[in-house]
């Protein structure tokens, strides 16, 4: 009798579980019931009231959906202005607006390279990176993290090829920030673009939370794009791409997650339209959540902590082993306090951390509270 054809999925459970990797969805309730520093909120912003109410106007104006494609019914006004708003808070010429971060990635890597064409990509770079290059049928070559000399290295050993190189702005692991300058210098010495993934730079670097890019002064350069998420620190939900207004255009006419996927939905679009207004009129949230970071950072540093200092809004802290991790994850959730919790095979390095949420909105009790509670609990190394 053959064997049924999902048999298989038995055996890659056991292997799991057998590895302590099981992944385990946990739905939260609507009011939160644990101090959160695991989520992506940098600024706090996604239950603000303008944020909320935007959202929900939205949805009464335009629908729930988007209906279809943002080439057919799928691209509303709210779409159009937000890209605007965008592109020039950002510093760029243009933007191009997505379902999600992870769409973005998947269609600045495919559409602006192709077969026989390279892609550079930094060893730390986030998943959606990695698949954009898989996807891309470009040949891709991963150089050591946050090392511009090997970005130069390999781009000078293919002269004359179509290339770009791709890295995440700030990473999300360890919060560490890439070398944005010396990758730009690297790249025009050899006629390549760079394409930036400033997910976790937005909001939270540069002038007012105007972006990693904007900081290092490449916001609007001819050969720069940068994507972006707007779930993170703009509180709602979709990314965008930015650069060139003809790498845009290019966008529009050739990215497959653009052309096929249906438009984000107007309620997001609105969302984190008043998510960049806020930001916007409000420059001092992106200061407050690296001072967030700078705290949190200092004084678990202070207890005995293997914490990475911040560049950003994330803040890592080593762990023994992953079992250590698991548990030390849990032991915080137990005590009223959500933490991130990143193991093998999810970091490159093999090492296991707690990753923590630098949220600007945390008051002066919280981050005490998230200190006392992550050093109580700390595994014995």
């Amino acid at each position: 009798m053959p064997q049924a054809p999902f048999d298989w999925t038995d055996a890659e459970a056991r292997r799991r579980a057998d590895a302590g990797l099981v992944r385990t969805l946990r739905p939260r309730p609507a009011e939160p019931d644990v101090l959160d520093l695991a989520s992506n909120d940098y600024l706090g912003l996604t239950r603000h009231p303008a944020i909320t109410g935007a959202a929900a106007e939205a949805a009464h104006r335009w629908g729930a959906g988007a209906t279809g494609s943002r080439l057919v019914t799928g691209t509303t006004q709210l779409h159009t202005e937000l890209e605007r708003e965008l592109a020039a808070f950002c510093g760029f010429e243009a933007a191009l607006v997505f379902s999600s971060g992870y769409a973005a990635n998947l269609a600045a890597l495919t559409a602006l390279s192709a077969r026989g064409s390279l892609i550079v990509s930094d060893a730390g770079n986030h998943a959606s990176i990695v698949d954009g290059c898989r996807l891309s049928r470009a040949d891709t070559e991963v150089v050591p993290h946050a090392e511009p000399e090997a970005v130069a290295k390999t781009l000078g050993a293919h002269p004359g090829r179509r290339a770009l190189a791709v890295t995440d702005s700030v990473f999300s692991v360890d919060g560490d920030a890439a070398p944005l300058t010396a990758l730009a210098a690297a790249c025009r010495a050899h006629g390549a673009a760079l394409v930036v993934d400033d997910a976790h730079g937005l909001g939270v670097l540069g002038e007012g939370g105007r972006g990693a890019l904007h900081a290092a002064g490449l916001a609007g350069s001819p050969d720069v794009v940068a994507t972006v998420t707007l779930s993170k620190s703009l509180g709602s939900q979709g990314g965008a791409v930015l650069g060139p207004a003809r790498v845009i255009d290019h966008l529009v006419n050739a990215a497959r997650t653009f052309i096929f996927d249906t438009g984000l939905a107007p309620a997001a679009a609105g969302a984190a339209l008043a998510g960049l207004r806020l930001l916007r009129d409000e420059p001092g949230l992106a200061g407050r959540a690296r001072t967030v970071a700078a705290a949190l950072h200092q004084r678990l540093t202070a207890a005995g902590l293997a914490a990475v200092r911040p560049d950003a809004a994330v803040v890592s802290v080593r762990a023994p082993s992953a079992e250590a991790a698991v548990k030390w994850a849990a032991d915080c959730r137990a005590e009223g306090l959500a933490v991130g919790c990143f193991r093998p095979p999810s970091v490159p390095d093999g090492i296991s951390r707690l990753r923590l949420t630098a949220r600007a909105d945390l008051t002066e009790q919280q981050i005490a509270t998230a200190v006392a509670t992550i050093t109580r609990t700390a595994p014995v190394s």
